[in-house]
C-alpha cells in the first residue's frame, strides 16, 4: 500500500518529510508517508494523521491539525467526475457531526489514500 501512495505524483519523499516535520515527531515515531495537497502537505505516522495547513499569501503560517488514527471513526471518499476533476476525502472526527474535508487535485491517488486510511486505522 505504502509503494503504491509513494508511486503518485503528489507523493514527497519520506527523507523531505523528516527534514521539514520532524521536529512535530513524538519519541520513537516514524513517518510512513506523505504527500502535498496544493499548499497543504498530509504526513502518515505510525501513530497519527497530521495535516499541514498552509495559510495566508505568504505562506509563513501554519497550522499543524494531528489526528490519533483511533480518533477518526470514519471516512468517506468522492472520485472525480467529467466536469468535476477534484477527489475528496472527509473524516468525521470523534464524536464531532461535521467531517474535516479536504480535496485532491487527479495527480494523487485518492484510492490509495482511503487504503492507508484503512490499514492503519484499524
Amino acid at each position: 500500500m505504502f509503494g503504491r501512495l509513494l508511486g503518485n505524483a503528489g507523493a514527497v519523499s519520506v527523507d523531505n518529510l523528516q527534514r521539514d516535520f520532524g521536529i512535530l515527531l513524538g519519541e520513537g515515531e516514524a513517518i510512513h508517508a506523505g504527500f502535498k495537497v496544493f499548499r497543504d502537505t498530509w504526513i502518515f505516522t505510525a501513530k497519527r494523521l497530521i495535516l499541514v495547513d498552509v495559510q495566508g499569501m505568504t505562506g509563513r503560517k501554519k497550522e499543524y491539525l494531528s489526528i490519533p488514527y483511533g480518533k477518526i471513526t470514519m471516512f468517506s471518499v468522492e472520485t472525480t467526475g467529467t466536469f468535476d476533476l477534484d477527489a475528496e476525502l472527509k473524516l468525521w472526527i470523534g464524536s464531532n457531526p461535521q467531517p474535516i474535508e479536504k480535496k485532491f487535485n487527479k495527480s494523487v491517488d485518492i484510492y490509495a489514500v482511503q487504503g492507508l486510511l484503512a490499514q492503519l486505522i484499524n
